[in-house]
């Protein structure tokens, strides 16, 4: 039954690169901590341009939701654009990591 519910929900993988106000600021951390309250799973990374880069898999609408959340509710970022890149889910991720 639970494999069959896996069917109807849409699942997807983003790579979002977030610019503005997002390193120095708790991002990373702070998008850890929101995607494993979503159950997503990926990781997040700093750039060296100052721009942050994550990759995220799960249900396509908890990805919206985190991407929405990143975007307007980080408390002490300020994420003033970003491009995302929908994919095909590839599984291959089992955790949200802070890459270092």
């Amino acid at each position: 039954m639970i494999n069959c519910l896996h069917h109807f929900i849409s699942m997807a993988r983003a790579r979002v690169i977030f610019k503005g106000k997002v390193q120095g600021v708790w991002f990373r951390a702070n998008c850890q901590k929101k995607a494993l309250e979503l159950g997503l799973v990926g990781w997040v990374r700093n750039l060296p341009d100052g721009n942050v880069e994550s990759i995220i898999e799960g249900p396509r609408s908890l990805i919206v939701d985190f991407i929405d959340w990143n975007r307007s509710s980080q408390p002490f970022a300020r994420v003033r654009d970003m491009d995302i890149e929908w994919e095909t889910e590839k599984g291959d991720l089992d955790t949200f990591s802070v890459i270092r």
